[in-house]
């Protein structure tokens, strides 16, 4: 189909399939399954300026392919359609080009929609994951470059590709790497340690001293428990908590277990005072120290801030500095998972699992592939099963795909009173292992760390945080996404980070920008001088674990809660 004539014919296939009048159009759009988020009782309105705008655009690039069709392969820009198979095959770069159009379309109908701004997210959010799952390069019969592979490898890619479904299938997710060479332990989370307490919710490990002298204030770690800690420890060389001790701090880290159905009926109080507040209590007890220095990571904030707030209300004060890395505390701004949440979602989930039960974390895996479903879901269904290829190995999606359960009930309370109702930022609204919380008291020195192209705590998110805790506050934003930005060794000198020097506040995050400077390089340098700056003097290193017969070496870290599968 190389002539002109047949490009005429394709040319005219193209109009009767996508040449529809915009009424029709508009009819196809509104049948939509956008997950029941739009009101059958409530049909759409457009932008018409938008709408003449959106058509006129449409004819123009539409006659300009066509064109383009007939003088030889329309060009395509997109790293789905790359590769010489698309290149060389006319028919499947057409298919390519006209897919994008359509796409392009389809998100400006969704844009020319009036409607409020959550509306219009959730429609956006809609039509990008109809798109990014019928785009040409997911089918065989339309994929070029996974046809030019079966015939050079004489159908072994194809047969393969069954082989790697199957083996997903059974394994219960998609493949991002080759998970059989990594083992917790042996090639990741290598950092020598000890576990030396633990209880139904957590092990906590200590790790060995790389220095002869530590500092007097111990350095706890409290990660999310919506995944493995050992993000934080992935190779020696990119491991944040190695570099905390390689800087002379007494490094301990909370090990989530990965709960069962013996665990399905533990609630968020539960992983605040048996969870960070036993860690806290237990580092103090071990090290003899009045106070240590603390740090949560994403949920794990979230639940430091809240064990923080409690103590307080109690009196107590033994955190004497806190670092909240990519940490949601005021929830006004959630990103793109605002699109889940409304009074609908949340009581279904209560009546589903609020009493008990567990939220599978194959569902939370793929609730977050699918925030970005071009790169983590449907790259590898393409090069997995269509190609038969093998994922090359990596650590972090290694990582990514070791996923956790959570209990309904801490799940359920979690999403209404925090990602819902927002009101760990109300003083006095919740209340929280007894007592009534109020951020307000919580006068310690913050470290605050946002990532600039985070789509889980979007920047704004993590700095809002400086506007509701009262204490000397020091926010630094990184360069790079959720973890990329975070998981940033200074020697590897990558990225970026913006500081702020004039130790102020402003009401939002492009006010504190204008004031700030771009640095080079890791934001790790800045953080450990500011914790160091809070750590006390340097004293001898231990040459044990924990203390006595009480808090004594349990096995070695990582110990057996993280390796536990969901």
């Amino acid at each position: 189909m190389t002539s002109e004539s047949s490009w005429a014919e394709s040319a005219q296939q193209f109009q009767q399939i996508f040449g529809q009048s915009w009424s029709q159009a508009l009819q196809s759009f509104q049948k939509l399954d956008l997950g029941a988020q739009v009101p059958a009782a409530a049909p759409l309105k457009l932008s018409q300026t938008k709408l003449q705008a959106l058509q006129q655009q449409y004819l123009k690039e539409a006659q300009e392919l066509w064109a383009q069709g007939l003088q030889g392969t329309p060009e395509v820009k997109d790293k789905r359609f790359a590769g010489e198979g698309w290149a060389s095959n006319p028919v499947a770069a057409f298919s390519a080009a006209a897919y994008l159009l359509n796409a392009r379309t389809l998100m400006g109908l969704a844009e020319a929609v009036e409607a409020d701004e959550k509306t219009k997210a959730r429609i956006r959010f809609g039509v990008e994951q109809w798109m990014a799952a019928m785009a040409p390069s997911n089918f065989l019969a339309f994929n070029a470059e996974a046809q030019k592979k079966a015939i050079e490898t004489k159908g072994e890619s194809i047969a393969k590709g069954m082989q790697n479904l199957l083996h997903d299938i059974t394994q219960g997710h998609v493949s991002m790497t080759d998970e059989s060479l990594f083992e917790v332990g042996r090639n990741v989370a290598t950092t020598e340690g000890a576990v030396v307490y633990e209880n139904e919710l957590f092990q906590l490990l200590e790790y060995k001293p790389l220095t002869a002298k530590v500092y007097e204030r111990p350095f706890l770690l409290v990660p999310p428990c919506i995944n493995k800690f050992y993000i934080l420890d992935l190779q020696p060389e990119n491991s944040l908590i190695r570099y905390a001790v390689e800087q002379g701090h007494r490094t301990f880290v909370v090990s989530w277990r990965n709960p069962d159905d013996s665990l399905a009926h533990k609630t968020w109080d539960d992983y605040v005072e048996d969870g960070a507040m036993a860690a806290i209590d237990v580092v103090q007890n071990i090290t003899g120290a009045e106070q240590i220095n603390a740090l949560g990571f994403c949920v794990g904030g979230t639940i430091l801030s809240n064990a923080l707030a409690v103590l307080a209300a109690r009196g107590d004060e033994p955190v004497a500095s806190a670092t909240f890395l990519t940490t949601l505390i005021d929830f006004s701004d959630t990103g793109i998972l605002d699109v889940f949440i409304d009074e609908a979602f949340v009581k279904f989930r209560e009546m589903q699992m609020g009493h008990g039960g567990l939220m599978k974390g194959q569902d939370l895996a793929s609730t977050f592939s699918f925030l970005r479903p071009n790169d983590l879901v449907w790259n590898y269904v393409v090069g997995n099963y269509l190609k038969g290829e093998t994922p090359p190995p990596f650590d972090l999606l290694y990582w990514n795909s070791d996923s956790t359960n959570l209990p309904g009930p801490f799940y359920a309370w979690y999403l209404r009173n925090f990602y819902l109702e927002n009101n760990l930022v109300k003083p006095g609204k919740l209340t929280v292992c007894g007592e009534k919380l109020d951020l307000g008291n919580l006068d310690l020195p913050v470290y605050i760390y946002g990532s600039r192209e985070d789509h889980i705590v979007p920047a704004t998110a993590a700095y809002a945080s400086t506007q509701v805790l009262p204490g000397k506050k020091r926010f630094v934003m990184g360069a790079s996404g959720h973890i990329a930005g975070v998981i940033n060794p200074p020697a590897k000198g990558k990225r970026s980070h913006w500081i702020r020097a004039d130790g102020k506040f402003p009401g939002t995050l492009d006010q504190w920008l204008d004031g700030a400077t771009e640095h080079p390089g890791s934001w790790w340098t800045d953080w450990s001088g500011w914790l160091k700056s809070h750590a006390g003097k340097q004293i001898a290193a231990p040459k044990a674990y924990g203390k006595g017969a009480k808090f004594k070496a349990i096995e070695p870290a990582p110990g057996r809660y993280v390796k536990q599968k969901a």
